[in-house]
């Protein structure tokens, strides 16, 4: 039997949450996988977008926990966090930048325009595009339709190392991986 997760599960601080990600079945409408790679993000960051205080980009994650942060990168691709933190109103999101797709693969190679199973869903704007995921997500419930979070079966094996993609606080290895996967944005070092 699946396990549904609700969103206690995301009251929770990031750093715990991106391990905690890690293996769980995330499905948008059906569609989805397995997560593979995450980064977690916190208000005193300064590689976080909440660092500098509430704008109108990223009210979301100063919402409730529990619920989307989707946003615009360079203006090109979208971006699909959790928002997080042990008490709301906080800040703190984790990005999913990875998962291994399992569900809806035709739809997934349809949006993403090809068919390379290892590439639907590797790095933050493949998956959002894979998965249908936009701006109009941004503030959504993640325990209500179209997201469905389901417990991982088993403990996986998780590796860390430094984030990806950013100037500041580059030192810091919050950036999680499923040890072994094939489904990564990028090795780990």
């Amino acid at each position: 039997m699946t396990l549904v997760l609700f969103r206690s599960f995301f009251e929770t601080d990031p750093l715990t949450l991106a391990r905690a990600l890690i293996g769980v079945r995330l499905l948008v409408d059906g569609v989805g996988g397995i997560i593979t790679e995450t980064e977690c993000y916190t208000p005193d960051d300064p590689a976080s977008h909440s660092y500098r205080g509430p704008t109108k980009r990223n009210a979301a994650m100063f919402g409730p926990r529990g619920h989307a942060y989707v946003y615009r990168v360079m203006g090109l691709h979208w971006c699909f966090n959790v928002v997080c933190g042990t008490r709301a109103g906080e800040g703190s999101a984790v990005l999913i930048r990875a998962l291994e797709p399992t569900h809806g693969l035709d739809q997934m190679a349809a949006r993403r325009g090809t068919d390379n199973l290892r590439r639907l869903c590797a790095g933050p704007g493949c998956l959002t595009q894979a998965l249908g995921l936009s701006g109009a997500h941004d503030g959504l419930p993640l325990d209500a339709p179209p997201f469905r979070f389901e417990a991982r079966e088993t403990e996986p094996e998780i590796i860390a190392g430094p984030r990806i993609g950013i100037t500041k606080a580059v030192e810091r290895p919050w950036r999680f991986g499923l040890a072994g996967s094939h489904f990564l944005s990028r090795p780990f070092r």
